[in-house]
């Protein structure tokens, strides 16, 4: 491949990469013939993923950061930006689910680690890739909500409150740079067979069976569900679509 082909490849930005949804949309943009940014606290899983991308023959690097630390996230911009020249996408994926516990029991500091982490780490990385995306033309975010940002959920307090701020922030942020250039849109996953449902569910068969009863489809959904909706969000063909809160979920809020 010449060297112009190759810098007009997309540069695509994971958070969480390293597992779960974002593992499998790091991969997804890298089959897309993305290089891809590989941002996670956890560095064995996100090397792991890169070093997987790497053997498709696309580029990619890893970085070890925190979403809810603001210097570590515009580190992570800008490494990105001196690494691969621009910012063309990014996936605000990492989060937490928190401990679970009714409102009344819910301690600050659970509250204010789930808070930090799935809507303000959202938040920065939005701040600074949007600043980058408005210097080269535009580009496209997607944000990690859930079907928790559309309904309620009992002992998640913190967990479903991010998730709704996560989708009122995705829609602000569509509408101040609608004529700019940069979509801005989020997925809400259903249940999703990924280490956070583990967690959950402690591998107990009857939580298991609970978990798979609440999709009307009969299954729980597969992270490359999740990431082809999120690579379609990024692609030329969702070129009309912006502060949509995109719903990949089996069903789950029709009831």
């Amino acid at each position: 491949m010449n060297e112009n082909n190759q810098n007009a490849k997309r540069v695509a930005l994971v958070t969480g990469g390293g597992t779960g949804i974002g593992r499998a949309t790091a991969l997804a943009f890298a089959e897309s013939c993305s290089r891809v940014v590989v941002a996670d606290i956890k560095e064995e899983a996100g090397n792991k993923t890169v070093e997987t991308i790497r053997e498709t023959r696309e580029e990619a690097i890893f970085i070890k950061m925190d979403v809810s630390n603001p210097e570590a996230v515009e580190s992570m911009v800008q490494k990105t930006v001196d690494t691969f020249g621009r910012l063309d996408c990014a996936f605000n994926n990492a989060g937490i689910e928190g401990k679970q516990a009714p409102t009344a029991d819910c301690t600050l500091e659970n509250w204010d680690r789930v808070i930090g982490i799935n809507l303000t780490g959202v938040w920065l990385c939005m701040k600074y890739e949007i600043s980058e995306m408005l210097k080269h033309g535009g580009g496209s975010i997607v944000n990690m909500a859930s079907v928790a940002g559309r309904v309620g959920f009992t002992n998640i307090c913190a967990y479903t409150a991010s998730k709704h701020g996560v989708n009122g922030l995705t829609k602000t942020a569509a509408l101040e740079y609608a004529t700019q250039g940069i979509r801005v849109n989020a997925v809400c996953p259903g249940v999703i067979h990924t280490e956070m449902i583990d967690r959950f569910t402690g591998g107990d068969k009857k939580a298991i069976e609970q978990m798979t009863a609440m999709e009307p489809v009969g299954r729980m959904g597969k992270p490359q569900e999740v990431a082809d909706a999120v690579i379609w969000l990024c692609s030329d063909q969702a070129s009309f679509v912006t502060g949509h809160p995109l719903v990949v979920d089996g069903g789950f809020v029709a009831r």
